[in-house]
């Protein structure tokens, strides 16, 4: 007895379907998502100094994560007054711990900590900060208070404060109260905001507040709407809509406890991503599941029959997939970036939980409700199968392909040739500014900023060391694109020493500098420098190793697969290549899209490996739709005949499906963050090149144009079937061959 007569049978199917429908259900229904403990470090490279120094930082005061800026600037572009000052000091004041004029003694001479008004001899409308205190410091140095530091043409002030916060959703509590209150005591005239470490990482916060029920929403609608232009029925598209939603469902509960259990983090854009693809594969299943099925109605009165035959064919495919993205994946588990790792097994999870119940749940569900749901373009036993039509689109598309095949290969590796000519141009890194498609206060604030301080002076590095200081101020005043250095706080045998950059924030420049001072470090006892350019530059280190250690494996894995799906060299080696190809291209032509349409600079340093992980992964699945096909027509028709039968019969449901998917991944444009735009219009292009040009034209191509040697070492008709034992009630002998009086007989019983 084959495996899907275990579960599809007239006795059987809705035990499986209620089981498994109530299972996922109550789980879904009593079971909420496990809690996320989010840490600083959580999307930072781990071994490298920046990271260490955020670890490190939890030692100080009013340092790390926790650390908020505040932002007062002049509506009217005039230099702030005296009284607009005082009311801003008295608000810094208000929010300082109670020692936090302990290095000094207590408050300056005449200061009640609460008061309105300047410290003694200070001249709140001085062009600059109280003599001796560096403006460059995001806190000030030890023992003097943050008094708020004015700007040189007086039009804005900061200070600094520490938030108590000991998760994202109470920092973003805090930050939001803080922001209320603020507004409330702001002097007439004068705008205040939040911003430094803890205003953007509430603001990140923020912009996935109700974002699972956007994107949900979003990719419900659009996987509906493209479903019933596949299936033309108002019936069909509410079965796969709702088992792949309910798998969806499912898998982030399961996936995000099962993260807790291993102790692995992740990150708010997590459960987005592992939505999108869990819909996206799914409904790639379910679409080739469905394709087959009503082939099979086509051949056999008996629906439980044509189902189980459907599965033995299409279910192999759907398999070796799955498998494929599976292991894919998984190779993210290898990443130095915590919540990477987090992405890759919440991904594994999602994948297993979208396959297992569109092999087993959706077949159960389709052949109780009979072959009316197709209505109304119901199938009939007696209708011409689609692989022997003549007359459709891709009937045509493949006889074209077989007279010049050679010429349509030189014209498809043209023009993915010029869609990657832009590849040589990327850059990657995101500055805090560059994350947002539309900015949130705190990123308005620190452009602000920017225009009223020096470069560098919001937002310096910050360097702890065991070493003596003055030796670290010494040698980072002599690297050049330092403006200045400052010895700040002491804890336990650490040492702060704030280094301003001269040049722009997020610039080129600025990251050398960084280099610059750690080459300037070597020799000293524990010396390492971090803040936000600093953890740019160990970000794009981290994004680089991890592609040069897991693009290889992907590519290893993906070859292995097909390897011993084909059990053939020639043709993996081929279709992993067209799948590079299409990266490469999608990447090109992506790059010039940010640039010249949407204004992008820089590609997220993510980026880059993200999308090759889930072209390949996922753009394997139409390879091995078509393939295992034609290997399936191959057996009676020979090599290209066989792939040209393949390309008739799946050319629709794998356009459908890719066209399904690349909609699915540009949802994740509904979330503002400028890295989900670019994974989805990266993906999105990638999938439409590779199911309408290099699935539908290039492989095809290749394959007619190679005859039995793509198949090398072993001919299609040589590949092998797995035998079904005699009398099996779903044994065939060939492709659309008739169910016999056994089969039928036995199904009846």
């Amino acid at each position: 007895m084959s495996l899907p007569s275990l579960y599809i049978g007239r006795g059987r199917s809705w035990i499986v379907a209620l089981f498994f429908l109530l299972l996922g259900g109550l789980v879904v229904g009593f079971l909420p998502e496990a809690e996320r403990d989010a840490s600083p470090t959580d999307s930072l490279a781990q071994g490298y100094d920046s990271t260490r120094v955020v670890e490190l930082a939890e030692r100080f005061p009013q340092e790390g994560d926790g650390t908020a800026l505040i932002l007062w600037t002049s509506t009217d572009g005039e230099a702030l007054t005296e009284e607009q000052l005082a009311a801003a000091r008295e608000s810094l004041f208000e929010r300082l711990p109670d020692d936090a004029f302990a290095g000094a003694g207590g408050p300056p001479a005449g200061v009640d900590a609460g008061a309105a008004g300047p410290p003694a001899g200070v001249d709140t409308g001085a062009a600059g900060p109280p003599a001796g205190v560096d403006t460059g410091a995001a806190g000030p140095p030890a023992g003097v208070p943050p008094l708020p530091l004015v700007s040189e043409d007086g039009t804005a002030a900061f200070g600094t404060i520490a938030i108590d916060a000991a998760d994202g959703a109470e920092n973003r509590d805090a930050i939001a109260t803080l922001r209320a209150e603020l507004v409330d005591e702001a002097a007439d005239g004068v705008t205040v905001q939040v911003t430094g470490p803890a205003g953007i990482r509430a603001d990140l916060g923020a912009v996935f507040d109700g974002a699972n029920f956007r994107l949900l929403a979003a990719t419900a609608a659009v996987v509906a709407l493209l479903l019933l232009l596949t299936y033309r029925s108002p019936i069909l598209w509410i079965i796969p809509l709702l088992v792949v939603g309910l798998a969806d469902r499912l898998a982030a509960i399961v996936a995000t406890h099962t993260l807790r259990l291993a102790g692995v983090p992740w990150d708010e854009s997590t459960i987005g991503i592992l939505s999108v693809l869990v819909f996206g594969a799914g409904t790639n299943y379910a679409l080739l599941i469905i394709s087959r099925y009503r082939d099979e109605l086509r051949a056999s009165e008996d629906r439980f029959l044509a189902m189980r035959r459907a599965l033995r064919h299409a279910g192999e495919a759907v398999v070796t997939s799955a498998s494929t993205v599976v292991l894919g994946v998984l190779t993210l588990l290898l990443s130095v970036f915590p919540a990477t790792r987090g992405l890759g097994l919440a991904s594994a999870v999602g994948i297993v939980i979208a396959a297992g119940y569109a092999l087993v749940v959706l077949p159960a569900v389709l052949v109780l409700v009979n072959r009316w749901v197709f209505w109304p373009l119901i199938p009939r036993v007696g209708q011409a199968a689609l692989v022997d039509s003549d007359r459709s689109v891709w009937a045509r598309v493949g006889n074209q392909v077989a007279k010049r095949p050679a010429a349509f290969i030189a014209a498809s590796l043209a023009l993915i040739a010029v869609m990657g000519a832009g590849l040589f141009r990327i850059e990657t890194g995101l500055g805090p500014s560059d994350q947002f498609l539309r900015k949130p206060e705190a990123i308005v604030a620190l452009d602000r900023l920017g225009e009223s301080f020096p470069a560098g002076e919001s937002d310096p590095a910050l360097v702890i060391t065991e070493d003596d200081p003055s030796r670290v101020v010494e040698l980072a005043e002599a690297v050049p694109g330092v403006a200045s250095a400052t010895v700040g706080d002491t804890a336990d045998e650490l040492t702060q020493v704030r280094v301003v950059l001269e040049p722009e924030p997020g610039s080129d420049e600025a990251r050398q500098t960084i280099r610059d001072l750690r080459t300037a470090f070597e020799g000293l006892d524990m010396t390492v420098v971090g803040g936000t350019e600093a953890q740019a530059v160990d970000s794009l280190d981290g994004s680089a190793q991890d592609q040069r250690t897991i693009i290889p494996l992907i590519l290893a894995l993906v070859l292995g697969v097909l390897f011993l799906l084909l059990r053939s060299v020639v043709a993996p080696l081929v279709l992993v290549a067209t799948v590079v190809g299409t990266y490469a291209a999608a990447l090109g032509a992506s790059w010039v899209l940010f640039v010249e349409v949407l204004g992008f600079e820089r590609l997220d340093s993510s980026v880059p490996l993200l999308t090759f992980l889930f072209l390949v992964a996922l753009g394997i699945d139409y390879n091995i739709f078509l393939v295992t096909r034609a290997r399936e027509e191959g057996l009676r028709h020979g090599s290209k005949r066989g792939m040209l039968r393949a390309l008739t019969a799946t050319g629709g449901v794998i356009t459908s499906a890719g066209i399904l998917l690349a909609a699915v991944f540009a949802v994740l444009g509904v979330l503002p963050l400028v890295v989900l735009a670019q994974i989805g219009v990266i993906i999105g292009i990638g999938v439409l090149l590779d199911t309408l040009l290099v699935r539908t034209v290039l492989v095809p191509a290749i394959a007619i144009l190679l005859g039995d040697a793509f198949w090398w070492p072993r001919r299609p008709g040589t590949a092998g079937r797995r035998a079904l034992p005699a009398g099996d009630p779903d044994r065939q002998a060939g492709e659309a061959a008739p169910v016999s009086a056994q089969e039928e007989a036995s199904v009846a019983r």
